[in-house]
This record gives structure tokens, sequence and C-alpha cells, in this order.
């Protein structure tokens, strides 16, 4: 049978196949692209929508300007002072002893008592030194009596000029023990070596004291030294005669001035420092040995600075910065205030003000009060607030 020739054949040949399924393969992959563009598509548009509408949120939203105090930065002439820290000391201290050793027979002052120079303080026993007194003035007078009759002997020629010479020896020996004796005596009786402020009594009727032994602590508060010491770096800049103000922890916001009187003329191999000594006027008794003082010396002038005040400087570990207040001008015409962060070099700091030795000109305006909640570029207004004081103020010099 030829297989070409039935009628229920189509007779094509075997090898022969249909083409529409590659087709549908293409449409199916091209309508799979499409739905994937529109979604990336649809995915970036939202995303950029997003984006513009919170930034046009924050753009409408901005927070409100911070409310700061103000200040001018200046140029001025601060005090040049030099600070140091010491103590002070009494320019006349000592503790009352007595020389001898003896038994307290009478106690002649009272404590805390002021006294003046030559006051008795105690008594110590003297008897034995009274009655040798007694004795060698006796020997003195009969010695004084032969001295004059071998005087005139000898005069006369009627004795020889050895019984003068042997005359003249003993009233000399006598008047010698009435003076060592008299010595001894004084010594027994202690008095004040000058004027002065007596401390606490330690020692007691009836006791035996021994030499050294120490009765009274006597100060002289009329005039203090107060010593301090400088740095090497320092030292060149202090000359005696300089006027030098201290303050003292037992009278906060007062100062007491003097000069420097004494400048060490060699410096410390272990702390490369300089010792200072000043003389202070206590007219009122009221400074004391002893007492931990602040001094500051007043130097000559320097050249005028630019100032803020302190609370206006930022200090921290990458350098010091104040906010310095600029004004823009907005679209609608209006002036707004914006401040920048500005790094400067600051100095010394005297009286609650920063010396700005680079950054700032005079006349800048910086924000004194109210840098914690800035940033550079913030908006800010002025506040109508006075600055509040700046706590713990030095005193001014």
């Amino acid at each position: 049978m030829n297989i070409v020739t039935e009628s229920k054949l189509s007779g094509k040949p075997i090898a022969d196949k249909s083409h529409k399924r590659p087709v549908r393969l293409v449409r199916w992959f091209i309508v799979v692209g499409l739905l994937l563009a529109l979604l990336v598509g649809g995915l970036v548009w939202f995303n950029y929508f997003r984006g513009k509408m919170i930034a046009q949120f924050f753009a409408n939203n901005k927070p409100p300007p911070t409310s700061v105090n103000i200040a001018t930065a200046k140029s001025e002439t601060i005090p040049n002072l030099l600070t140091a820290v010491g103590d002070l000391a009494a320019v006349h201290q000592v503790n009352v002893t007595s020389d001898v050793n003896g038994r307290i027979t009478d106690i002649m002052f009272t404590a805390g008592a002021s006294v003046k120079a030559g006051t008795p303080l105690i008594q110590l026993f003297d008897g034995p030194e009274q009655g040798d007194l007694a004795n060698y003035k006796a020997q003195q007078r009969v010695a004084q009596i032969s001295l004059d009759r071998a005087k005139q002997l000898a005069e006369r020629q009627f004795g020889p000029q050895a019984t003068v010479d042997n005359a003249q020896a003993a009233f000399d020996q006598a008047s010698a023990g009435i003076a060592k004796t008299e010595a001894i005596i004084s010594q027994k009786l202690v008095r004040a070596p000058f004027d002065g402020e007596l401390g606490v009594r330690r020692v007691e009727v009836g006791q035996y004291l021994t030499a050294g032994t120490q009765i009274i602590s006597l100060t002289d508060l009329s005039a203090l030294y107060a010593n301090f010491t400088v740095t090497e770096k320092d030292s060149g800049q202090l000359k005696v005669g300089q006027i030098v103000r201290i303050a003292v922890d037992a009278y906060p916001g007062q100062t007491f001035e003097g000069k420097i009187t004494t400048i060490e003329p060699q410096i410390a191999a272990e702390t490369r420092n300089i010792r200072v000594q000043a003389t202070i006027q206590n007219p009122d008794r009221i400074l004391k040995p002893g007492m931990f003082v602040t001094t500051t010396v007043v130097l000559p002038d320097k050249p005028p600075v630019i100032t803020v005040p302190e609370t206006a400087v930022d200090y921290t570990l990458y350098g010091d910065s104040v906010f310095l207040l600029s004004e823009k001008k907005e679209e609608d015409g209006k002036t707004s205030l914006t401040v920048t962060r500005t790094f400067v070099q600051t100095g010394k700091r005297v009286e609650g003000r920063a010396e700005i030795l680079k950054g700032l000109k005079d006349g800048d305006r910086v924000v004194a009060v109210g840098q914690l909640k800035l940033q550079s570029g913030s908006a800010v207004t002025i506040s109508t607030e006075p600055t509040p004081p700046i706590p713990a103020k030095p005193p001014r010099y």
C-alpha cells in the first residue's frame, strides 16, 4: 500500500513540524518583560516621589529658631596678671624658750594677749643667784674702800703701787661676779623679744623647765610674707617692687596688697621653679601665718586684644570654637539670623573674659549662652533675657 495515496493522510512529509509554538513563547517573554519594566519603574517612581515628599515635608516643617544670648567681641586692654599659689609666713615668729633650767615660780602673761618687746613672761626660781649677787656686791664695796685707801696712800708715797694693783684686781673681780650673776638672774626672767601676739600657754607654775622647752609662741602679725613659686619661663617678668595681690579662702571676695621684696637667685633643679617672696601689710591682724593663698602679680599692660565672654568659647579636644552670628536675606525679603561654628585660638582668661588671639575681629557677634542646641547653620533668635552672671566669678584685680 502506498502511503501517499491514502485519503486520510495529508501527504506532507513526516519530518515537517508546525512553527506556531515558538511564536507564542516570544510573546510570553515580551509580556513578562513589560510587566517587570512596569514594576521596576513603579518602584523607582515611588522612591522618587517618597523622597520628594519627605524633603518637602522637612522643608515646610523647619524647627523654630533657638533663642540665644549674644555678646560682641571687643578690643580691650586686659590686666596682665601672673597667678600662682603659695602660703603665708610671719615676718617675726618665735617659740619662746628659756636659756637655763629652773623651776617656774610665776607666769606673768595671758595666753592670746598682745605684748610689747621686753614684757616679762615667766619667772624661774633665782634665790641662789640673788644670794650670790648680794655677796658680790658686798665684796665690791669692800674692794672699792680698799682701792680708794691704797690710792690715797700711794699719792702721798706712804704705800707701794702693788697695794693699789691688788685692790684694783679685787674690785674688778667683784664687779665681774656681779655682772655674771646679774646675767644669770636676767636669764631666769623670760621676756618677750619683740611686739606680737601670744599663742597657747604650754607650761604651768611649779613646773621644772629645762633649757629649750617651748613656753609659748609669739607672732608679729603686723606684716606677713607671701611665699610662692613661679615657673622658669615666667621668672623673667618678675622684679622686686612689683605689686602682688593675694586672696585667701577665709575671706572670700577680699584682696590684700603687697610688693615683691625678694626673688630667689637660684632656680630649683628638681622643679625648674623659682621662689618669690612678697611682703603683705596686715594692719587688721586678720591674716595668719600658714594660710593658703592665691597670689597675683600685676605685670605691665600688654597691647589691646580681642576678648569675648568666657561662656562663649566651646572648649573641646578638637579645638576651641565659638558660634559666630551672621545675617541672611530670605526670598521674601526678611532677615534671618544663623550661626556658624568658627574655630579660634584662645589665650588667657581674666575676669570672666577669654582672650581671642586668632579667629575673630572687633565687632563680631557670638553666642554667649545657649550653644548646647546649636550646630553650624542653625537659625537663632536673640533672647531678650539678660545674660546670667558667670558662676564663681573671680575677684576683680
